[in-house]
């Protein structure tokens, strides 16, 4: 192993969600144990350049229900359901005092989990989280999504690769983590040669209209109100007024970090939505700091 850059591969295996089998990956290690939840439409793996910076901590990260290899239940996708399934997963796995990572929908779902789940978590990293001003509510068809219109069948995850490269928001994400998207955001084609994608569009513009019709929606901040622990809260830049559906402009509460107990707002201007995909070494220096307040 190169000095600050792990090469192991991850143990993959299943762990118990809310209802769902989640697919879920741990590289061992001696050091703390951090949790990672990844946002719509990504996939466990997208962490695996941020995790491979890390070589001296235990990592688990779970595919979320509808992505990657998890078991995908027919809409609706409820928020609060990706919160019961990373607190049920963080109970399956014993976890005390973990320092939980989370990028958008996944930074969502660990805090509602922290709340559900007294004590599985020490500290939470929360990586331009899908949580909005409080008391906002749209309305969104489950077919109204641009995602539901995405290309869904693919040659090869190379092919996806290369035509991705160049675009936005893609040509600004760290190649390697770019890689890993496709590599692992494929699964075969069952109904001929090729592949498909592992959250299939119809299901990631469900999660998506689950974010705003969700009649649990309001009380994140409830569940706000009941994590205790320090959570560090990174904002990228902000969204256009005028692009509502701007995915690269952060969608995070500008006083998010106040409601929490101990909260500490950090903005990061300088990155759009996707802080991991664009420098995952920042945030491995910023799981390092988290990491230093569990001790």
């Amino acid at each position: 192993m190169d000095e600050g850059f792990r090469t192991d591969a991850p143990r993959a295996f299943r762990v118990a969600g809310d209802g769902v089998e989640l697919q879920a990956y741990e590289w061992p290690g001696e050091g703390p144990t951090v949790f990672f939840a990844h946002a719509t439409g990504f996939h466990a793996r997208c962490w695996d350049a941020v995790i491979r910076r890390l070589p001296e901590i235990r990592a688990i990260a779970v595919d979320m229900r509808g992505h990657g290899l998890s078991d995908r239940p027919e809409p609706p996708y409820r928020w609060s359901h990706f919160g019961r399934d990373v607190a049920a997963a963080a109970r399956a796995l014993g976890l005390e005092g973990a320092l939980g990572v989370g990028h958008s929908k996944g930074g969502h779902a660990l805090v509602r989990a922290a709340a559900l789940e007294r004590g599985a978590f020490g500290a939470l990293l929360l990586v331009d989280p899908v949580i909005g001003p409080r008391g906002f509510r749209r309305e969104m068809a489950e077919d109204e999504h641009f995602a539901a219109r995405r290309r869904n069948e693919w040659a090869s995850p190379e092919e996806m690769f290369e035509r991705f490269r160049g675009r936005e928001p893609f040509s600004r994400w760290d190649p390697e983590v770019l890689r890993d998207y496709c590599a692992y955001g494929l699964v075969p084609n069952p109904a001929g040669e090729g592949y498909v994608l592992a959250c299939p569009p119809r299901i990631e513009a469900a999660v998506y209209a689950g974010a705003y019709a969700d009649p649990e929606g309001d009380d994140v901040y409830l569940a706000i109100e009941a994590v205790r622990v320090p959570v560090r809260v990174l904002r990228a830049r902000q969204r256009a007024e005028d692009a509502p559906m701007d995915m690269s402009g952060s969608p995070t509460a500008p006083d998010l970090a106040r409601h929490f107990a101990q909260g500490e707002d950090v903005p990061v201007p300088q990155y759009s939505h996707f802080i991991p995909m664009e420098d995952p070494g920042f945030v491995a220096a910023q799981v390092r700091e988290m990491l230093a307040k569990l001790a």
